[in-house]
């Protein structure tokens, strides 16, 4: 049996995947033969009629086969990258995005004052969001929410990966559900409100919400929450659609549904001057500003990604005092 050069297996992987109608056949046939072969570019053209292994041929020719089935690249590899950071990932979460970089980054504008920022990530998914916050805020204590058992573990080995672990906590949660924490004026608040970390329960605000009841309340509130209508799924590329996991994508009727149940609670766990962010659909910008409002948020924006489409909403709860610190 002949053996495949790099050279005729990245082609023969090319024309599978551009006859199976995959965008950027050249480059996916490319990074799948980087990823089972660990050559880089430069080794391949200086050494592209290099052999390579039948184990390796047979491998790549396998991965090459599922995308055609257009099952996502990082789905395979289990490799995306964000923010400068390697996580992991499969069909329990969502692929990290670049446009998902905007909000980080207007998360750490928002921080950019405080030693030790306690934030939330709604809805954290792989835990992108949060675990990188975590590595630029070296001081900051997160937390992060879903309702899938499955993408919180991914999430917890995402930040052993990067080396978080001992800053973060994640919780399966159906948004505020398990968040609440109403044991004030006991011990067990200081003692279990963040767990095993004397200067992070120091941290801890007890915040008296608009129900009465007192809460651990956070210096922003992050969420990059399902926000697809319904609808709309089925119209989406076949790597979303058929890949993704359902519940990270389906914002109900209008897409708007998870921005209002957040918004509605969002006051009780922030504290006095803390900041919401989220990032939405590029036409929600006005609906998603329009529900901060309603909910008494002040310094409302909406923010563009690179593209210069709206992708962030951000607003500011009031300070207890006039003026802004």
């Amino acid at each position: 049996m002949n053996r495949e050069t790099l050279t005729g297996l990245l082609k023969k992987g090319q024309m599978i995947l551009a006859k199976a109608g995959i965008r950027d056949a050249g480059l996916d046939a490319w990074l799948l033969l980087e990823y089972i072969t660990g050559k880089s570019r430069a080794y391949y053209f200086a050494h592209g009629e290099e052999c390579v292994i039948e184990e390796n041929a047979e491998r790549y020719l396998e991965l090459i086969s599922r995308r055609a089935g257009h099952i996502p690249l990082q789905h395979l590899t289990h490799q995306a990258f964000f923010m400068g950071y390697e996580f992991y990932v499969d069909e329990n979460v969502l692929v990290p995005r670049q446009d998902t970089e905007t909000l980080v980054e207007l998360g750490l504008e928002c921080m950019k004052t405080l030693e030790n920022p306690h934030i939330l990530d709604m809805c954290t998914g792989s835990g992108c969001i949060l675990i990188s916050l975590m590595k630029e805020l070296p001081g900051a204590y997160g937390k992060g929410v879903d309702l899938s058992k499955e993408a919180l573990n991914v999430a917890m080995r995402n930040a052993r990966a990067l080396e978080v672990a001992e800053r973060v906590e994640f919780v399966q949660s159906n948004l505020f559900a398990e968040v609440r924490n109403t044991m004030y004026g006991t011990g067990d608040m200081k003692e279990n409100g963040v767990k095993g970390k004397t200067k992070d329960i120091e941290k801890v605000t007890e915040h008296q919400n608009n129900n009465g009841n007192y809460t651990e309340a956070y210096d922003m509130i992050v969420s990059n929450p399902p926000y697809i209508p319904t609808a709309e799924i089925e119209e989406l590329m076949d790597e979303v659609k058929l890949h993704d996991p359902r519940m990270a994508l389906d914002g109900m009727e209008d897409g708007l549904y998870f921005y209002r149940a957040i918004t509605e609670e969002a006051q009780d766990y922030l504290v006095p001057g803390g900041w919401l962010l989220y990032e939405i659909g590029c036409s929600q910008g006005k609906d998603v500003a329009t529900l901060l409002q309603k909910e008494g948020f002040e310094n409302i924006e909406i923010r563009q990604d690179l593209a210069g489409l709206d992708r962030v909403v951000l607003g500011r709860k009031k300070l207890q005092e006039d003026e802004y610190v």
